[in-house]
């Protein structure tokens, strides 16, 4: 969300991945079992079955003699939830018509000025009328909404389309007229959730859409949040905030809960979202890594974008470490995040007269301006207390001090509780040398500055070297302006893609640092149940932050062109995303404090202004998704569950998918087909581009940044005549071998007439 006048706050990695423990509740007989998810080959329904919902229930009394259905999926699949044992589930997997059983995963969520910052501010005219969303629609599936939030007004909003199938659900703390000409659909899904834990403690959590968490609204507001004057967190970032398409219309699907996000809630949310209508789906959440057939997130985004939906997913905050990833199916827009221009700065002053910036959105009473005795925790406590872990911080030692502990094994804001519960007044938070100089500010319960690497080791030398160590801790305002920006956060997640080499991943990047958005009246800023305060706004970050702007700008293209596909889109964002600062210098990692590279950034920043007239698209169908799984040798029974009657007929090359980038994996000399004597490898990528723009005439030209690979295009020259003109061109590259790790990139681009249509270019050898 935006802001524009802002003064004092900045948060970094609020990650917002936390997963509670809770105690079992289950009823004996389930002790053993587990969630499965099976699908079925509805094209083998025995005739004697008028109802699918029959014949589900005919399998499963085959195996158990209390058949217990969960949920029935029809749009995202043809099949049911279950509760089996494991025995029970590999008898039923090799009964006719099954064409799989798998158990359920557990997805985790990834955890203003936005609107100003990526050129939208003062274009009214571009995105207003029948091009401003107000009849598209934005499903999110996340931890709910709190209906309360100004940023759900629906003033100005005409009536709910007819075509809209969505409902609200009643449930604790939130009734039918929660909804309005905004917030049109508001649904909960717990079955899964429930049989793992048992029925839902209501004093604790809503069985209801209503948010006990905060993420879902901020997702949602982000994505979609109406327009609020004078919004801020506790003064921080105060100015007008909204959400990026604020006309469009928004429809929740809670299916996170305090114990995390069950696949099977996931997949009945997203079969609801289908069935509703909705045009965008953004799911700000992730699982561990696992290929296409046991990614629920992945395989309901297939359904949703055979439907012609647009689905954007987070990469995931496991940065900056490679192969980081999550949410990598070629049909998802996959979001990293950026910065904004916007800090909070705070300052600490040590009592050798030197000063450091950090980053802070503390609130409270301050600390005095006379100096207070400082502490380094890992010299007061075992091995491990330098990161002020549960239990490690002697009272008696941090009574009336700042004590400095580093980031790493606990939340940031649970650190403070810890050092404020020993009896401290202040505390530093250091970065590990992982983190480098990637701020990360908190609304923390006591005075607190987050400081880089290099200052955390100089306040360490100057602790370890004075006899009587003192500081102090000043919180500074809102800033704006800030150069460079953006960078890339340190948390988001980096490929290269660990899944299918050939796609390269991320998308692009996103605003994800210090967002300012909607907030729920059941928490407090931290997340901490200790933390009494409440707010209407609250600022987070994490690529959850950076997924739901892309969702937003999804919608204002799709209200600009209502026949895009989801493919077309994603290909709109990518090719007119910018990946240099208007100086020519590249975007910069701020882990490393180098230029990024299309591995942690991929096309680079999104630029809705000029997605809105891309010139040229990488289209792509459903039917080209299915060939790249066929080219993936996925078996004939996977191809089923996605494809339906899809057979594997023609030779599919995964480097053919229509890609709007390039992810050039390549052998070592030691690598099979590497050439045994470093001779050189040809691959070819073959990609089809369509007109949306004036007709012209484009060239290309290709830049690499590594002399071991030449790359040629074929043909040089595309001319196109008429919007929807296809024209199909393929890349050579003749790769010499490289020492396995290393890593190169470059840029290929058409520029024709006013247009400029770039891709990015990653080679990795193995």
């Amino acid at each position: 969300m935006h802001h524009r006048k802002m003064n004092p706050g900045s948060l970094l990695l609020m990650a917002v991945t936390v997963v509670f423990c809770h105690r079992y509740a289950v009823a004996e007989p389930n002790v053993h079992r587990k969630t499965y998810i099976v699908h079925m080959d509805k094209s083998v329904m025995p005739p004697e079955f008028s109802d699918h919902r029959n014949w589900y229930t005919a399998s499963m009394e085959a195996v158990t003699e209390s058949p217990e259905i969960m949920y029935t999926y029809d749009k995202v699949m043809h099949g049911f939830s279950t509760r089996l044992t494991v025995e029970q589930a590999e008898v039923l997997e090799k009964k006719h018509g099954i064409l799989s059983v798998k158990e359920e995963v557990i997805y985790k969520l990834h955890t203003t000025r936005t609107p100003e910052f990526l050129g939208l501010e003062g274009r009214d005219v571009m995105f207003s009328g029948p091009g401003s969303g107000g009849d598209v629609v934005i499903g999110v599936v996340d931890t709910g909404i709190w209906a309360g939030s100004k940023s759900l007004d629906d003033t100005g909003f005409g009536p709910v389309p007819v075509w809209w199938k969505g409902e609200c659900n009643n449930g604790t703390g939130f009734g039918v007229s929660k909804c309005n000409k905004k917030l049109i659909g508001a649904t909960y899904f717990s079955r899964a959730y429930e049989a793992t834990y048992g029925p839902i403690d209501e004093t604790v959590e809503s069985r209801s859409p209503m948010d006990d968490d905060g993420h879902g609204t901020h997702t949602a507001t982000t994505a979609a949040g109406s327009i609020v004057t004078e919004a801020s967190l506790f003064g921080y970032a105060k100015g007008t905030a909204r959400g990026m398409a604020p006309n469009a219309r928004l429809a929740v699907y809670k299916a996170c809960w305090l114990g995390g996000c069950f696949g099977s809630d996931i997949l009945m949310a997203m079969e609801k979202a289908i069935m509703d209508r909705v045009h965008v789906l953004s799911l700000s959440i992730g699982g561990s890594l696992a290929d296409y057939t046991n990614d629920v997130v992945a395989y309901g985004a297939f359904k949703a974008v055979s439907g012609g939906i647009f689905v954007s997913c987070s990469a995931g905050n496991s940065g900056p470490g490679p192969f980081s990833l999550s949410n990598v199916a070629p049909w998802i827009a996959t979001v990293g995040a950026g910065t904004l221009d916007r800090d909070f700065p705070a300052y600490v002053v040590l009592g050798n007269g030197k000063k450091f910036r950090g980053v802070s959105l503390y609130s409270g009473k301050p600390l005095p301006d006379s100096m207070v005795p400082i502490v380094y925790a890992g010299n007061i406590t075992n091995t491990t207390g330098n990161l002020c872990l549960p239990g490690s911080l002697p009272r008696g030692r941090v009574a009336g001090k700042i004590v400095m502990c580093e980031r790493g094994g606990n939340s940031r804001v649970q650190k403070g509780m810890l050092v404020k519960a020993a009896g401290g007044v202040g505390m530093i938070i250091a970065n590990s040398d992982t983190f480098g100089e990637d701020l990360v500010a908190d609304a923390h319960l006591i005075p607190t500055a987050a400081i880089g690497y290099r200052a955390g080791e100089a306040i360490k030398t100057y602790i370890l070297s004075d006899e009587n160590p003192t500081a102090t801790i000043s919180s500074g305002e809102t800033e704006l302006h800030i150069e460079p920006s953006p960078v890339v956060a340190a948390f988001s997640s980096r490929g290269p893609n660990p899944i299918t080499p050939e796609i390269l991943k991320p998308d692009f990047i996103a605003p994800g640092v210090n967002i300012l958005a909607g907030w729920t009246g059941k928490a407090g800023p931290t997340g901490l149940t200790e933390d009494l305060r409440r707010t209407e706004y609250n600022i987070v970050s994490g690529t959850s932050m950076s997924c739901p702007h892309v969702s937003g700008l999804a919608v204002l293209l799709k209200a600009a062109h209502p026949d895009w596909t989801p493919a077309a889109i994603k290909s709109a964002l990518m090719t007119t995303a910018y990946h240099v600062y208007k100086n020519g210098e590249g975007l910069k990692d701020i882990a490393t404090g180098t230029p990024s590279t299309p591995f942690d950034h991929g096309a680079g920043h999104v630029d809705p202004v000029r997605a809105v007239d891309p010139g040229l698209v990488y289209d792509a169908s459903p039917n080209d998704y299915l060939g790249f799984l066929c080219a993936l040798n996925y078996s004939s029974s996977a191809i089923k569950m996605f494809g339906g009657s899809f057979t594997c007929g023609t030779k599919y090359r995964v480097e053919d998918l229509n890609y709007p980038s390039f992810a050039v994996p390549l052998m070592t000399d030691s690598g099979e087909g590497g050439g045994g004597g470093g001779g050189p490898t040809t691959v070819k990528y073959t990609r089809s581009l369509k007109n949306v723009g004036t007709p012209a005439t484009y060239k290309v030209s290709v830049w690499s940044k590594t002399a071991a690979v030449k790359i040629t295009v074929e043909p040089e020259e595309l001319t196109f005549v008429k919007k929807g003109e296809k024209k199909v061109f393929t890349v050579t590259f003749i790769a010499n071998s490289m020492q396995s790790g290393t890593t190169g990139f470059g840029q290929l681009t058409w520029t024709g007439g006013k247009y400029v249509v770039s891709s990015p270019i990653a080679f990795s050898w193995v």
